[in-house]
């Protein structure tokens, strides 16, 4: 199998992340990614298995057959997260992403690369099939739905492994080895609306938030991007203050772990106020564009007639709530760590609206590195949605994984990393959740760190990995691997 985009190394590297591009593979959706690792597992001869869940894990001998001793683990998710621009005609569910390189980076066209986490995945495969690397005894573990749930880690069973060393190969910087991540849990509010009749005469216009970066709401939480949820909220609040503006629909962001690029909103006017409103928009997205800066400069207000059967728009009262709702709604950093500058410890993120036929639904999404403290916001923002006349759902989330400065796998890192690039690697905790604080209490005493290439915009069509920083990488791990 030949790449797309000749001349990237490792090859076998990007053989395999260009072969996962171009199978379908969204979170819950992983079969055919799954298949084809089994496929590979295979036509090498490897021993694997896949349980109930998805998961599926490989193993592969010493490459000297008499080395023995405990397996190294090699991990990583098969999911992505699937995002694209409106003006993006693609189909996740039967069409894969097509890579681009641009300079020294491969990106998609309009839409999110997968590279989060098929670099890491494609490294592991490469790992498999690679007959002049010096390794012991391997597992590979490949899991399934870690962007929507960790669903995979979650339902893994206490017998798949036998290693006591992993490598999770789900990080995004280069230099960087990663040793803790925050724990996260999710809240969706609902509310019960009521319609009305659409008045007689009014004027239909669609109001689209757009033009923002959004990524990942970990990771990028802290970066002053804008929320399109907030801002259209605002939009909504301070021209109904001044103008007749009805809502007719409304829907804004895809995914509870990324920040809202886009929000969309059909609204009714009086026609005589239609031009008032258009300046006013104009003067709002002025003072946007100035607050959020170059942490978001493209941020732009779409306002266009729009042709709409629909009949019916939000009671006023209605309106107003919900209006209020996301506009208060909290968002952002709520604590930095105080023990490690410029580590986020604690945020939310308002994730998602839909405005449904009956009832108007609410996503939002709560990370920290202080289990208390995430327990804390979850119930902080329970109460602020019962002020507000929502109902509330709530799951307990993901644990964090608590770093160990005395792990012997980060001593050997920290060694090999010296060794290879004549230089130490950052120590690092990561404000997003990875699979290693919930394997690490199904496995105690699995000693573990985390490391990647540069990945710039994940979980945003902006997504795109580093060429250089991949081969950098996977001279990183190879290295590793013969120490251990």
């Amino acid at each position: 199998m030949k790449t797309k985009i000749p001349g990237l190394k490792p090859a076998a590297l990007w053989k395999h992340f260009f072969a996962l591009a171009a199978i379908p593979h969204c979170s819950k959706h992983e079969a055919q990614a799954a298949q084809y690792v089994l496929a590979q597992a295979r036509r090498l001869g490897l021993p694997a298995r896949q349980d109930a869940a998805g998961n599926v894990m490989v193993t592969k001998p010493a490459s000297d057959p008499a080395k023995t001793g405990p397996a190294v683990v090699l991990q990583g998710h098969l999911d992505m997260v699937c995002e694209k621009n409106e003006t993006t005609a693609h189909d996740f569910a039967k069409e894969g992403i097509h890579p681009v390189r641009d300079g020294d980076y491969i990106r998609a066209q309009g839409t999110t690369l997968g590279a989060d986490n098929g670099i890491g995945v494609a490294a592991a495969l490469a790992v498999m099939e690679a007959k002049d690397l010096v390794h012991g005894p391997m597992e590979f573990l490949f899991t399934i739905d870690e962007e929507t749930g960790l669903t995979g880690a979650f339902q893994l069973g206490a017998d798949m492994l036998t290693g006591n060393r992993m490598l999770n190969l789900d990080s995004e910087e280069e230099g960087a080895v990663y040793i803790g991540c925050a724990g996260g849990m999710d809240t969706v509010a609902t509310s019960p609306v009521r319609t009305v009749p659409l008045p007689a005469g009014r004027a239909v216009y669609r109001l689209k938030v757009a033009g923002l970066k959004g990524g990942h709401s970990g990771l990028d939480i802290a970066t002053g991007r804008g929320n399109a949820i907030k801002l259209a909220a605002r939009i909504l609040w301070t021209l109904r203050r001044q103008f007749t503006v009805d809502i007719m629909t409304l829907t804004g962001g895809s995914k509870r772990n990324a920040i809202p690029r886009e929000t969309f909103v059909t609204v009714a006017l009086e026609p005589g106020q239609v031009a008032a409103v258009a300046q006013a928009l104009r003067a709002l997205e002025t003072d946007i564009r100035s607050e959020l800066g170059s942490a978001d400069p493209d941020c732009q207000i779409l306002f266009e007639p729009h042709t709409s059967n629909l009949e019916r728009m939000l009671d006023a009262a209605d309106a107003e709530r919900v209006v209020q709702f996301l506009y208060a709604g909290p968002h952002g950093v709520i604590a930095m760590t105080p023990d490690i500058p410029g580590l986020v410890q604690t945020s939310t993120n308002l994730a998602i609206v839909e405005l449904l036929p009956d009832q108007v639904r609410v996503s939002m999404s709560h990370r920290s590195s202080v289990e208390s403290h995430k327990k804390d916001v979850g119930r902080m923002v329970a109460a602020y949605c019962a002020l507000a006349g929502f109902a509330v759902e709530q799951g307990s989330g993901y644990p964090g994984w608590k770093p160990n400065l005395q792990s012997a796998l980060l001593k050997t890192a920290i060694e090999v990393h010296q060794k290879t690039f004549r230089k130490k690697p950052e120590i690092k905790a990561i404000h997003a959740g990875l699979e290693c604080g919930i394997i690490g209490e199904k496995y105690p005493g699995m000693d573990m760190i985390s490391i990647g290439p540069i990945i710039l915009g994940a979980h945003s069509p902006d997504e795109r990995v580093s060429i250089p920083s991949v081969a950098h990488f996977w001279k990183y791990l190879k290295a590793m691997l013969a120490e251990l």
